[in-house]
């Protein structure tokens, strides 16, 4: 009986190591496998999506991220693209940037009237010996490019949460949460009264078949703005890079913040000095929660990235921030660590 009760225990105890291995296993093979694609954001399910059809068929990385942030840029909403909120004047403007595996990037600033500045920003970056173009003649050199200038129109929901911020605004610069939770303004993103936090940007890296890793972003900007403000999302080292020796990142959040610290690169560099992407991204939240002391709290900031391993990793500021993942084994919406509980 005394065997038979062994037998049995080292049969559960067994299993019940066989599974964890399974699971060990599956986690490794998942962050190993390629093609794989990460966005930022609950949106970031829709946009891998549609890069997955690029990467799925074998296709380039950069394709795929071009894509992928088209989809979401091609939604009305207040999120991101033509649809979003406008800056203090009833204007949209528009910002975005593209890296590729071989150290060519292109970025639009302050844009108007275009529905996909991710596409002007590639188009910088393959035909002009610029990275940035910004405002009128961005415009120009898309108008070139064969894009057609939309109606100077806000959508519907934009024009509603405009006309609401018009009433209570007292120009200037809001606290985040603060006063977005009284209606006085919005810098992005800021924190619903349900507890989420609405957010104006979208990023995506993906690595494709042949292992090479590519980033976009793409932002309509914080919701408000002063006119002319801009912020990390179409800022190469900011917003985005990638070094295919080493991994990719890209972040979402208070723009002035990622700028200060060169967000994105300073993940990368922390990924060439041995941290994984998830310790990279801590590290660097560490860092502006310290630059930014007691004011940390009124801000949200967020990193994602993969490594050249294919291992992904993220890390934000406060709760609330989580990530798309795409693969050929799962797809997934990842609940991040923060900073703050």
């Amino acid at each position: 009986m005394a065997n038979r009760r062994k037998f049995l225990q080292s049969g559960v105890l067994g299993s019940v190591l066989l599974l964890l291995n399974k699971k060990a296993f599956s986690f490794n093979k998942r962050t190993a496998t390629k093609p794989l694609v990460i966005s930022t954001w609950d949106t970031g399910l829709i946009a891998n999506k549609a890069a997955w059809t690029v990467l799925s068929k074998n296709g380039n990385a950069l394709d795929a991220v071009e894509k992928g942030v088209m989809e979401i840029e091609s939604s009305q909403n207040c999120c991101v693209g033509l649809g979003a909120n406008p800056d203090r004047d009833g204007i949209v403007t528009l910002d975005a940037s593209i890296m590729d595996h071989q150290y060519n990037c292109g970025s639009v600033a302050f844009l108007e009237r275009i529905k996909h500045p991710i596409s002007v920003a590639r188009k910088v970056m393959e035909k002009t010996p610029h990275v940035m173009l910004v405002g009128e003649g961005a415009q120009k050199f898309a108008v070139a490019e064969g894009f057609p200038l939309e109606p100077q129109k806000l959508s519907d929901e934009a024009q509603k949460s405009y006309q609401d911020w018009l009433k209570r605004s007292n120009y200037h610069a809001p606290k985040i949460n603060v006063e977005n939770q009284n209606g006085h303004g919005s810098f992005a993103p800021h924190k619903l009264d349900n507890g989420e936090w609405n957010h104006d940007t979208i990023g995506m890296l993906a690595m494709d078949y042949h292992g090479n890793l590519s980033g976009s972003c793409t932002t309509s900007g914080a919701g408000f703005k002063m006119r002319g403000r801009v912020g990390d999302s179409p800022i190469i080292g900011a917003g985005l890079y990638v070094d295919n020796e080493v991994g990719a990142c890209t972040a979402t959040g208070q723009g002035e913040d990622v700028i200060r610290v060169a967000g994105s690169h300073s993940v990368v560099e922390m990924m060439r000095h041995g941290f994984s992407p998830s310790q990279a991204c801590e590290k660097v939240i560490e860092r502006i929660a310290k630059i930014k002391g007691e004011k940390a709290k009124d801000i949200q900031v967020a990193f994602i990235a993969i490594d050249k391993n294919g291992e992904v990793g993220s890390f934000a500021l406060h709760p609330g921030f989580n990530y798309a993942l795409r693969n050929s084994v799962e797809e997934e919406l990842v609940k991040v660590n923060s900073y703050f509980a």
